[in-house]
């Protein structure tokens, strides 16, 4: 007898959903690029049982939709009960491996190993995040049925079927996408637009007339957040930077503009222009124009290493496009941040190829995460060959910026995606915790592009297509990756779902934490610092990688 496919949008825990969730929710287990704490593993082990579920269901309906036959068993209950036993024993023997899994993970990374899996607290977590997500799909197919039941009355059933599934889903869609989450993303923008407001209440103005928030500064105190607080006063003093490098060295000027600093993006830009020209920036050898992280963060390790490459002889300027974190700004507003580099650099651009070649900075371009995609479509190649910058470090790109992108398809068959050779290498080169800058026999042309990415990084390494086939780069596996990571559809697409929202939490030179000797050999490669031994450069790298060994002359600059 055949099965009415509205009948079979009730049939809720299916012996298959219930298997499938289960296998999901095992192999979530299994290790991905970073370590999770068992509250995290909890978190995500319940929501990949929830999809695992419902695929199962999706197909049981599909299955009875299109009337395939039914192989009738007998001893039902006997079976499933054997399969009850089988699942249960699955998930104890995966709990009794998970710590070597999330070891493995901590291994290439230098960690302290785990001694357990805390199995209880991790499935009492999963089972209250998969119980909700269940209920809420609950109550997608409930909606289906009562409007697939209304439009069968006119229509053939499974015309009607469809016609429901369409109707809820597209309903559920506009109701998230235009309602729930662009109040969501108001609402963040608000808070975090607040939060940026309130950095300058609480402490007075620099001192300094040279930096951006002084008196003498173009760019008043209380319109640049907190975040720019930081890049603004946290760098290296010149008698901090003699005491690490043991060379004589000056102030580097650091200009940041903030969103509530001028009302449009050109007239930041212009801000930011006429800032550098009070403070003398375009007297100093090095300049950078920065493109921060969402909420105006520059990572100062990045700045802080070039300053002391060049003994401070470095300006460097930022203009904040954001109040939202990098994952929200670019859900939210991916465009924003790209127009801001845009601006910034034609005017900056503009004012720089009117100077003096002989007596003009040389110019580079830089941005960690979502500031490097940023960075990134600043400039057009082709327009600036008559008159070219020097170069540019991006760090952790993200993996949809098309230019790293473009650069890493097209790279030379024979070496790894996570670590490519692009062309001859004579404008673009690619690094890690490993410097790999210098190629035998290649040779840098007029414009020096490094990208600074750690194999671990998922915000670089995510790919969409993991959902069902296995990532590139498992092919031919980076050092600092798991030698048990395996890839599973499905399941592998949502564990490194997680490690981007978890990828700062990585130790540092590992996941999206740069360490400041990989910014320091960047550097180097790129601006070609004068005054510098091997040895010298050794010793300073030296100092960077020791723990103490910088925090305790300068009071903890990088983080």
């Amino acid at each position: 007898m055949r099965s009415n496919p509205l009948a079979s949008l009730a049939r809720f825990t299916p012996t298959g959903a219930m298997v499938l969730g289960t296998m999901f929710f095992c192999l979530s287990l299994t290790p991905s690029l970073l370590p999770r704490s068992y509250v995290l593993q909890g978190v995500l082990s319940g929501f990949v049982f929830a999809v695992g579920f419902a695929i199962g269901v999706f197909l049981t309906w599909l299955w009875h939709f299109l009337e395939l036959p039914i192989v009738e068993r007998p001893h039902k209950r006997k079976a499933r009960a054997l399969v009850a036993v089988l699942s249960l024993a699955a998930v104890i023997w995966f709990f009794t491996k998970a710590p070597g899994w999330q070891n493995s993970i901590g291994a290439v990374m230098g960690m302290e190993p785990v001694a357990r899996a805390h199995s209880l607290q991790l499935a009492a977590i999963a089972i209250v995040v998969a119980f909700v997500l269940i209920g809420v799909g609950t109550l997608f197919t409930h909606g289906v049925r009562s409007v697939s039941r209304r439009l069968a009355a006119f229509l053939p059933r499974r015309i009607a079927v469809i016609g429901g599934m369409v109707i809820v889903g597209t309903v559920t869609a506009l109701l998230v996408n235009g309602v729930l989450l662009r109040l969501s993303l108001q609402a963040a923008d608000n808070f975090y637009a607040e939060l940026d407001a309130l950095a300058g209440q609480y402490e007075g103005p620099p001192v300094n007339p040279l930096q951006s928030g002084s008196a003498a500064s173009l760019v008043p105190w209380d319109t640049i957040g907190r975040d720019a607080r930081v890049y603004v006063r946290a760098g290296p003093t010149a008698p901090e930077i003699e005491a690490i490098t043991s060379k004589p060295a000056q102030l580097p000027l650091r200009i940041y503009v903030g969103l509530r600093s001028a009302p449009s993006v050109e007239e930041r830009a212009r801000l930011a222009l006429a800032e550098m020209i009070r403070v003398g920036a375009f007297e100093r050898s090095v300049l950078v124009l920065i493109m921060p992280v969402g909420t105006g963060w520059v990572d100062p390790p990045a700045i802080d290493t070039l300053e002391m490459l060049h003994g401070g002889d470095v300006a460097s300027v930022a203009v904040q496009y954001s109040y939202l974190t990098s994952w929200l700004s670019l859900l939210a507003e991916p465009n924003v941040g790209t127009e801001t580099a845009q601006v910034l650099f034609s005017t900056v651009y503009e004012y720089w190829t009117q100077l003096p070649r002989e007596t003009r900075p040389k110019l580079y371009l830089h941005g960690l995460s979502l500031g490097a995609y940023a960075s990134q479509e600043s400039m057009l190649l082709y327009d600036v060959l008559a008159d070219p910058i020097q170069g540019a470090l991006w760090a952790g790109p993200p993996f949809a910026s098309r230019q790293w992108r473009s650069a890493t398809d097209n790279r030379d068959p024979h070496t790894p995606r996570w670590l490519p050779r692009f062309g001859n290498s004579s404008t673009i080169r690619f690094t890690n915790q490993q410097n790999a800058l210098e190629i035998p026999g290649a040779f840098w042309g007029p414009i020096r592009m490094v990208y600074l990415q750690y194999p671990s990084d998922p915000i670089v390494f995510f790919e969409p297509a993991a959902l069902y086939r296995p990532p590139e780069w498992l092919a031919n596996r980076a050092p600092d990756v798991s030698p048990e990571l395996t890839w599973y559809p499905v399941v592998t697409f949502l564990q490194l779902a997680l490690d981007m929202a978890l990828a700062q939490t990585a130790p540092v030179g590992f996941g999206h934490v740069y360490a400041p000797p990989n910014y320091l050999d960047a550097w180097v490669e790129i601006t070609q610092p004068a005054g510098w031994t091997e040895q010298e450069l050794a010793d300073l790298r030296t100092r960077l990688t020791r723990t103490g060994g910088v925090e305790s002359v300068i009071g903890g600059w990088f983080r």
